[in-house]
């Protein structure tokens, strides 16, 4: 594995991405964590992310000195570079050398990790604030740009290697191939980490977790991550997995029915339909902000798995279809990086919780599911569906959820799904679904003034939901939307489109 120690820069999941791509699989983790963890991981070799601090800050984030001794290669990235070169006794200048946008890199000598990008002259992207303005003995540049004398740096014995700019990102073109270089080169991986491998891993990490005669509850929501977490699960344990779906009242029109078709008639996986909307929406009065309505559905949905167990008995463990999105929006590595917002299967979770946890997808992104339920049979119904909030429209409605907000915003997002199947641009679009504005404006219909709510539209193009570009829609399709909307759902009488990516935006409004 490749270990990528987080300073709390906005890219590091993109670090995490490429090395993916590059069929290396990689874990994120603070970057104080202990050495002795390190150490037990093993890792070929180790990325220090980029992070928001400056290295006069005071109490700057730092690792500790045996992470650069343990004999494997390491690459630091802008502020990691910084870490590195700290260590090694490298003198820094500060704010005056800041450096934000495109960049021209010029490779100054030959190095594995500028291997087979071509030439010596490179577009890249900065990010940063201080620069390196003086090298000890133990390091020599490989690379400079016009504001930094040493954009790439590499020590005497070639294990230690540091860069200014960011190559995880879009705008560095040459980027990937110089993470490809580090992990598969300079690290010595192989490239073979694959979906197939994590099948089989997997199944036998959870026969050897569940044993013979446990049995396992999974919390199946007919999304993506829990169609694809249940058919691995039952793979490896059969009928000792029971599934359970809770109606809490905030799903989509027509979810129950289709989960229930798919998974208790199609795929014959042991399937128990819940209806506790009334408790949920009990729990959820006059409830505004967006992470308590969070934690409370959360806690809700615990409450029920645990009643649940003890009716059905002798269950141990709960499954869910946490992702690593979900859990690097969830936990802040100390510091730098800040919690995004909770997960109701991550940070919404109570901390005590009598079943144990088992989540066979926590370490993948999206796609990297998508591709395990292919390899698993599931049919694109299924695999290629659009990602569905854990909360469901709690987290689309802004403001209170009722009764009535909910049957209001479940109608106008029936609409949105229906046009956009019906225009075809399903398969290239990450998410679009509909959004309860806590507002009215006025407008007319007929002869009469009406002050009625709002819909917002949300449509995004996305690899993984880590990043994500709202979608150029045809205006003719958003017309016949809101054309819909404003006169088949009552109570509707405007529609906006949100044209905000993500960052600074996140995909959900809550």
């Amino acid at each position: 594995m490749i270990l990528i120690l987080d300073f709390g820069s906005q890219y590091t999941q993109l670090i995490a991405r490429r090395v993916r791509e590059a069929r290396v699989y990689c874990e994120i983790h603070p970057f104080n964590l202990d050495p002795e963890k390190i150490r037990a991981m093993a890792p070929r070799g180790i990325i220090l992310s980029g992070g928001p601090a400056s290295l006069y800050d005071s109490g700057a984030p730092d690792i500790a000195d045996e992470v650069l001794e343990l004999g494997c290669p390491v690459l630091g990235i802008c502020y990691g570079m910084y870490v590195i070169a700290q260590h090694l006794g490298a003198r820094s200048a500060g704010a005056q050398a800041r450096e934000y946008g495109p960049a021209m890199l010029t490779i100054d000598r030959p190095d594995p990790l500028f291997a087979r990008i071509g030439g010596s002259q490179h577009q890249v992207w900065m990010s940063h604030g201080d620069r390196l303005e003086a090298i000890p003995p133990a390091l020599f540049a490989i690379a400079h740009s016009a504001n930094s004398p040493y954009a790439a740096v590499c020590s005497d014995d070639g294990r230690l290697r540091g860069i200014q700019f960011h190559p995880e990102v879009a705008h560095t073109p040459c980027g990937a191939q110089v993470l490809r270089n580090f992990v598969l080169d300079i690290c010595g991986e192989p490239g073979d980490w694959t979906m197939t491998g994590f099948i089989e891993s997997q199944l036998q990490a959870l026969r050897a977790r569940v044993g013979d005669h446990d049995r396992v509850l999974m919390a199946l929501s007919g999304g993506v991550d829990s169609a694809v977490a249940a058919v691995l699960i039952h793979r490896a344990i059969g009928r000792r997995l029971k599934c359970i779906f809770v109606d809490t009242g905030l799903l989509r029109a027509g979810e129950r029915q289709r989960l229930e078709e798919n998974f208790g008639q199609r795929l014959g996986i042991d399937l128990d339909v819940v209806d506790e909307s009334a408790l949920f929406l009990q729990r959820l009065a006059q409830v505004i902000d967006p992470e308590q309505k969070r934690r409370i559905i959360g806690h809700t949905f615990i409450d029920v798995f645990e009643r649940e167990a003890a009716r059905l008995g002798g269950a141990r463990f709960l499954a869910q279809g946490t992702l690593y999105p979900d859990v690097i929006e969830s936990v802040s590595f100390k510091g730098p990086s800040a919690v995004i917002k909770s997960h109701h299967n991550v940070g919404g979770l109570p901390e005590r919780m009598r079943l144990e946890l088992i989540e066979p997808l926590r370490e993948l992104f999206k796609d990297e599911v998508r591709e395990v339920g292919r390899r698993l049979g599931l049919g694109a119904e299924i695999v290629e569906r659009e990602p569905f909030p854990g909360p469901g429209l709690a987290v689309r409605i802004v403001g209170e959820v009722t009764r009535d907000r909910l049957e209001l915003l479940r109608r106008a997002d029936a609409v949105v799904m229906d046009e956009i199947s019906s225009a075809g641009i399903g398969g290239s679009l990450w998410q679009a679904f509909a959004v309860l504005l806590p507002l009215k404006t006025v407008g007319v219909m007929g002869d009469g003034r009406t002050y009625e709510s709002v819909i917002a539209i949300r449509a995004v193009e996305s690899q993984d939901g880590m990043t994500a570009d709202w979608a150029r829609l045809d205006p003719a399709l958003l017309a016949r939307i809101s054309s819909r909307i404003t006169n088949e759902v009552r109570g509707v009488n405007r529609v906006v489109y949100d044209i905000t990516s993500k960052p600074p935006a996140t995909i959900e409004w809550e």
